[in-house]
């Protein structure tokens, strides 16, 4: 398999758009076929990228160009949701209510500074409840909902890789901004923690998808037989994640210094 060409940045600029200053970076990909503008939701940022090195004038040009496209995409998601006391948050595609309950040491000992409480015991919405110092709350959420990610996403792979007869190097949990997964050609995954806000049909095809993929590095007939011999109606998930995914980037992010979180979105010059 042949090393991707990784792009080299070029120049950096800005464009204002509805009184924000909007980062723009141009990048040279020799694979490119034209210049190509994409919208990082998560950093509120633009990247345009360019097949000639010498055409970094008119890619910024055609990114000024689609200064309305830009600012409907920077739009299209609601605002960041921290982690914070009262917060309603996606649990594995259910909603939560982040309950801070103060410094209540008992209740730490036992079940450590977060824990979850059904609705069924709440008799409401179910909570995500925290201890501790209330400055912490957004770090101590973060941190338990990545331990939780890491167990469910690392149970599901090696279950997948024995399925697939397959053995993954290494399986880590990252905060991606552009890929829910990915399978590298040393046999390494790595998974976004946001896939625990997701359904749990969702964060399984996330799993498969990428163990699949070490049995074939590409988006080939067999290997979507192969993801389809292990859930065998995946195409849900698929459009889940294609419509709610990246609305997921906005949970526990902080609201000073961006516009938004989630996904990109891209706009070829023609």
């Amino acid at each position: 398999m042949n090393k991707p060409v990784k792009p080299a940045s070029l120049h950096l600029d800005y464009l204002q758009i509805d009184g924000r200053t909007v980062p723009v970076t141009v990048r040279h990909n020799p694979r490119a076929k034209r210049v190509i503008v994409r919208v990082d939701l998560a950093a509120g940022s633009v990247l345009v990228t360019t097949p000639s090195k010498r055409n970094v004038g008119k890619a910024l040009l055609f990114a000024r160009e689609q200064r309305e496209w830009i600012a409907e995409r920077l739009h299209q998601v609601p605002a960041p949701v921290p982690f914070k006391n009262g917060a309603h948050v996606p649990y594995r595609g259910k909603e939560h209510v982040v309950r801070y309950v103060g410094v209540r040491r008992e209740d730490a000992r036992a079940k450590g500074p977060v824990w979850r409480l059904r609705g069924a015991d709440t008799g409401s919405l179910p909570e995500i409840r925290v201890t501790g110092h209330p400055d912490f709350v957004q770090r101590r959420v973060t941190d338990w909902l990545k331990t939780k990610a890491r167990e469910e996403l690392n149970d599901r792979a090696l279950f997948y890789a024995e399925l697939f007869d397959v053995r993954p190097s290494r399986i880590t949990v990252r905060d991606t901004t552009t890929r829910w997964g990915s399978c590298s050609p040393t046999r390494a995954l790595s998974f976004s923690w946001r896939l625990i806000l997701a359904p749990s049909y969702v964060l399984d095809y996330v799993a498969a998808h990428e163990v699949a993929h070490i049995r074939h590095m590409n988006h080939g007939a067999r290997f979507w037989a192969l993801v389809e011999e292990a859930i065998p109606n995946y195409e849900p998930a698929k459009r889940w994640l294609e419509t709610n995914g990246p609305g997921l980037h906005r949970f526990g992010a902080d609201p000073v210094g961006l516009f938004a979180g989630g996904g990109r979105g891209s706009h070829p010059a023609r």
